[in-house]
């Protein structure tokens, strides 16, 4: 079977970079460095684990002065005999107040404060992407509307960090990050979605005993393949390990592998993917009256389009008669700016890297693939598809050098490894052999319907062609939930790609979504 590929990282389109003095003066003073581990005595270390490094910083978020612990290390991942077969790498951030016996920092009370496990996707991805892009206390600069900015990296304070609202523990599955499989063991066993979910799931029950929070309000935050893992982890850890959670936040969701996959024979991508196709149209003015007037009602038109005529037309297949197909073509063509020969001779579907090529092929451009905002260009222009993603490609430098600069140099985490970003190392990625195409969507309305406390919002933005909005409604509205569990799940919007948070406006925006959620999870 034929998968399309989830990567998991977005930016926007590149065009001049831009940095405010603001941002590019914002100097970090050194962190202060505690030798001693979070609760972890040396004596109890496994495997020659070396002890997590500590250190202490503060930051503002909204007007609030929070004194933050960071703590850097590597997690063994022991097997039932207690024989470590991976190391899982990871950065912790908690909230501490000024409320010991002596007036020392400590933690506030485990039973109020929640904790949020995140991680990002690929399969194949480290975290740095939500890690320095938009929950944790440092993020890498860019324009306002995402625009690449001039090489290196600038870091800054993130204003917008979730560290108000909860602890922040970043995970690098093994092979990421430097996560590693330990000498003699076939790494390749950590590679598939269950095999993946599990160690996920046994590295969090493992910082829960080694931190004492159990009694924490916990929480898991993914994005893109992430979000599939954090799906899959919903029903792992309630059903094997007895944890439950309060809520999950799903950032550029793919629960649903047959939503997204342009195979013979799958008809379900062309109709979901069409009202981002459309929105794409609409940001390059590649649409004409009435649809080149207010993209939100250009959306919705292209949603009732894609899930009436459109699927009714993909279902009859060559029963359609000319007459139809031309009818078809037409409105497609005045809703995703292709030409009218084009989508007939694309026998009216057109699959996700023709339509990268095709929009704007004449200006001589290609559009992102994460974020379609972005522009590109290719050295053969006659090519039925795009050479590489522009949106990725502004964004791979300044996250891999703001990473590597801050982990060494404010965390104080020595170590010659490389810190693998995207890996394609974990490929082949072993999906079960049940199904033609992997779907979690039950395994999460299963742990809602289990937990009715457990709460998910959705975050999708209108130019993510990795993983569309439109499947994600879709999906949702094929969980099975009773009608009064129906609630426990939101959508929101933005107007960018598969890192909102790239675009300043969006990042404001993810954190705003973020505090109502975690004001109203139990």
């Amino acid at each position: 079977m034929k998968m399309t590929s989830i990567l998991l990282a977005s930016v926007f389109f590149a065009l001049a970079p831009v940095a405010s003095a603001q941002d590019a003066g914002d100097k970090k003073p050194d962190a202060k460095t505690d030798a001693k581990t979070d609760s972890k005595s040396k004596a109890d270390l496994k495997d020659g684990e070396k002890s997590p490094v500590v250190t202490e910083h503060e930051i503002t978020i909204g007007g609030q002065l929070i004194h933050y612990r960071a703590t850097t290390g590597l997690m063994p991942q022991p097997d039932d005999y207690g024989k470590s077969k991976a190391s899982v790498f990871y950065i912790a951030y908690e909230k501490l107040e000024k409320t010991g016996p002596n007036g020392e920092w400590v933690r506030p009370d485990q039973a109020k404060r929640p904790v949020t496990f995140t991680f990002n996707g690929g399969p194949g991805s480290s975290s740095v992407w939500l890690h320095m892009g938009a929950l944790g206390p440092r993020r890498v600069v860019f324009g306002d509307e995402g625009q690449m900015p001039v090489p290196p990296a600038t870091l800054v304070d993130n204003e917008s960090s979730w560290l108000d609202l909860t602890d922040l523990v970043f995970i690098d599955p093994v092979s990421t990050g430097f996560s590693r499989a330990a000498d003699g063991e076939d790494a390749s066993k950590f590679h598939g979605l269950n095999e993946d979910a599990k160690s996920v799931a046994d590295f969090i029950r493992l910082w829960l005993v080694r931190n004492d929070r159990w009694l924490s309000p916990k929480f898991l935050a993914g994005e893109s393949y992430g979000t599939t893992r954090a799906a899959a982890l919903s029903g792992d850890l309630q059903d094997r390990l007895g944890i439950y959670l309060n809520g999950i936040s799903l950032i550029s969701m793919v629960l649903n592998f047959q939503t997204l996959s342009f195979d013979t024979g799958n008809d379900e991508a062309y109709w979901l993917f069409l009202p981002t196709y459309s929105a794409t149209a609409f940001y390059h003015k590649k649409l004409k009256a009435p649809f080149d007037q207010d993209l939100e009602k250009t959306i919705e038109q292209a949603r009732t389009f894609a899930s009436n005529e459109y699927l009714l037309a993909l279902a009859k297949g060559d029963r359609l008669s000319k007459e139809e197909t031309d009818a078809v073509a037409q409105k497609l063509s005045d809703l995703i700016g292709l030409s009218k020969e084009f989508i007939i001779r694309s026998n009216l579907r057109v699959p996700i890297f023709s339509f990268t090529k095709e929009l704007l092929r004449d200006q001589g451009r290609t559009v992102g693939r994460l974020d379609s905002r972005y522009k590109g260009f290719d050295g053969n222009d006659v090519s039925d598809r795009t050479e590489y993603d522009p949106s990725y490609a502004a964004i791979v430098g300044p996250y891999t050098a703001a990473l590597n600069a801050y982990v060494r140099g404010e965390l104080k985490f020595e170590s010659d490894v490389n810190y693998e970003i995207l890996t394609g190392r974990v490929r082949p990625w072993k999906f079960p052999s049940d199904s033609s195409y992997p779907d979690v969507s039950r395994t999460l309305s299963g742990a809602i319907s289990r937990n009715p406390y457990l709460r998910v919002t959705i975050e999708s933005g209108y130019f993510d062609l990795a993983t569309p909005f439109f499947a994600s409604e879709y999906t949702v509205a094929h969980m099975n939930l009773e009608p009064e569990l129906r609630k426990n799940v939101t959508m929101n919007y933005y107007k960018s790609g598969h890192m909102m948070y790239v675009r300043k406006e969006d990042l404001a925006a993810l954190k705003a979504n973020a505090t109502k959620f975690y004001s109203h999870a139990p």
